[in-house]
């Protein structure tokens, strides 16, 4: 390709809405231009690199013998009844009616489909096991879409679908697909972590997610893990072991004490001159529309998907300062935040941590501003009938699997896997007769890789002050070759004939042949990423040419048929 030929157009400024590294550069560089909120063009360059990371995918999942179909991107709402997902997946499914007043939605994913499909074409367990995967547009009505890449509306995803007989035969394929997932990552030039994590939406018993680790704020969730074992999960799903506190407050008797102007746990630990560990923290939430009441040892945080999978709702966030004190009047309390409590909140859920079991004289909330009880026991509570892990871990925690600490980083995730059992089969009546005769629905399991996610994961793994810095593997072209001046009928011979040779060796290579000065074309190669480039200047007089790694700083000078043969070296075996 001839760079005058290129459809690209680099940007010296960062775009006003981009805020994390990968979408910057993806802009800058030519990559994307957006469309509409969350939704881009992928243009040229892009959908090389998406091609690429399709290609690897592709020729991993058939090597783990799995089977490519396409499923329609529009879906109808009569299956997403069948699986009970219609009224509960939550404003992020975007639904539309066709012409003839039929309810239909863009697939954020396709569980409802692919079921539909194996119950219709998978009759004998002699079909089993089975995985079906595709490769596909899809469309979440995020809320605040942001990010560029790693948060967009519509993005490119593969999924596949595993139908099995036993929970054998899906735990074989789950640990088939967490081999091929790590395959997949590791040739396109990207190091992962495997976690424990939250199903969400899709559901489950058991997922895990694949995350990039990476120090940029691009990292969406922090993720928890030892050096010394194995352990690592995502925050919403994270366990641990707590260092020693003290838990007992010491007071010798029950009573109710002025606390003026106390709103925050520092301003009452304080006041009372006590550890947080010692308060009782309750905090009141808004769970699909219905309040909550959580409560914590006050020296630890709430982790809200823990808590929302505790009560079993599809969105929870926590009441503002007006509902708090509207629902503390409906129970006839005169209250604001700061001093809730559990006591006469008789007609909600109480959800407790499992922090609170051990705490013996403690200070808690009573429902009235300015007061509350010290010296409190559990005994002086309405009786809680169940404790729930719904606590944020934190770094310095113990492992729950060999007791040393825990650290946390920042993660990105590019992928994640997960054993539905029978959640679809059963309701959508998806089943397979087993040698017995009798019919069994499907054990199911999940994967899926975001593609689109992957090539802006890769930018935040690899970048630095002047561009991308592309995987070999998945940059739109290998090399640059970058003739100084185009009217030098020598450099322009030379870096003609490489161009050429380099084409016919199969390595994809573009010829910067644009009439600009030199440093506007070194600008353009490291913020594009291109991973190798040629510069043919004033020393091929000598016969040489400039030979540069694009993450490397120095700079060579080499023969041309050099050149060639390093990067038929370098790239044969990735191409």
């Amino acid at each position: 390709m001839k760079m005058s030929k290129l459809f690209v157009q680099t940007l010296r400024e960062n775009p006003s809405d981009a805020e994390v590294i990968s979408h910057k550069l993806l802009v800058r560089a030519g990559y994307i231009r957006k469309l509409t909120s969350g939704v881009y063009n992928y243009l040229p360059l892009m959908w090389r690199v998406l091609k690429k990371i399709e290609r690897i995918t592709r020729e991993e999942m058939d090597r783990a013998g799995a089977q490519e179909l396409l499923m329609p991107f529009v879906q109808p709402k009569e299956l997403w009844e069948e699986s009970g997902r219609w009224d509960v997946y939550g404003a992020e499914l975007m639904r539309l009616k066709d012409r003839h007043d039929r309810d239909m939605c863009l697939g954020p994913t396709h569980e409802e489909i692919i079921t539909s499909i194996a119950r219709e074409g998978l009759k004998s367990y002699k079909q089993l096991p089975v995985n079906l995967y595709q490769i596909q547009s899809k469309f979440r009505d995020e809320i605040r879409p942001r990010f560029g890449l790693l948060r967009g509306r519509e993005f490119i995803m593969k999924d596949a679908y595993s139908f099995a007989t036993s929970e054998k035969e899906l735990m074989d394929e789950y640990e088939n697909m967490a081999k091929t997932y790590k395959r997949i990552f590791e040739r396109c030039g990207l190091e992962t972590k495997m976690v424990q994590s939250d199903s969400g939406a899709i559901g489950g018993k058991i997922s895990h997610e694949f995350m990039v680790i990476t120090d940029t704020d691009a990292g969406e969730n922090d993720v928890f893990y030892c050096d010394s074992c194995d352990y690592a999960a995502n925050s919403n799903h994270a366990i641990s072991n707590l260092p020693d506190a003290i838990v007992d407050g010491g007071f010798k008797q029950a009573e109710i004490i002025d606390t003026p102007n106390t709103h925050s746990i520092e301003e009452l630990s304080k006041f009372l001159n006590i550890p947080s560990s010692v308060i009782l923290k309750a905090i009141l939430y808004i769970a699909d529309s219905k309040p909550v009441l959580a409560l914590i040892r006050a020296d630890r945080q709430i982790e809200e998907t823990k808590l929302m999978n505790a009560v079993c709702a599809n969105e929870i966030r926590i009441a503002t300062a007006g509902e708090i004190e509207e629902i503390m009047k409906e129970h006839g309390f005169n209250a604001i935040a700061g001093f809730i409590g559990p006591k006469g909140l008789t007609d909600m859920p109480v959800i407790a941590d499992n922090t609170v079991k051990d705490m013996k004289n403690f200070v808690v909330g009573i429902n009235q501003t300015d007061k509350h009880l010290v010296g409190a026991n559990l005994s002086d509570l309405p009786k809680i009938e169940q404790y729930y892990d719904i606590r944020l871990c934190e770094a310095g925690d113990f492992c729950p699997q060999c007791g040393k600490p825990l650290k946390v980083t920042r993660g990105i995730e590019v992928g994640n896997i997960f054993q539905l059992g029978t959640k679809y089969s059963e309701p959508m009546n998806a089943v397979y007769t087993d040698i017995d005769g009798k019919n069994k629905p499907f054990i199911m399991g999940c994967y899926g890789i975001g593609i689109s996610r992957t090539a802006a994961a890769a930018i935040e793994a690899h970048h630095d002050e002047h561009g991308i810095i592309w995987p070999v593997a998945i940059a739109p072209y290998h090399v640059i070759i970058v003739p100084v001046n185009i009217k030098d009928e020598t450099q322009m011979q030379v870096a003609q004939s490489l161009y050429e040779t380099l084409q016919n060796a199969g390595i994809e290579v573009v010829l910067d042949d644009r009439d600009e000065r030199a440093g506007v074309k070194f600008k353009d190669a490291d913020l594009i990423g291109f991973p190798y480039r040629i510069t043919v200047g004033k020393s091929i007089n000598e016969g040489l040419v400039e030979f540069k790694i694009r993450n490397l700083e120095e700079t060579i000078k080499i023969e041309p048929s050099q050149a060639i043969s390093i990067l038929e070296e370098k790239i044969k075996e990735l191409i």
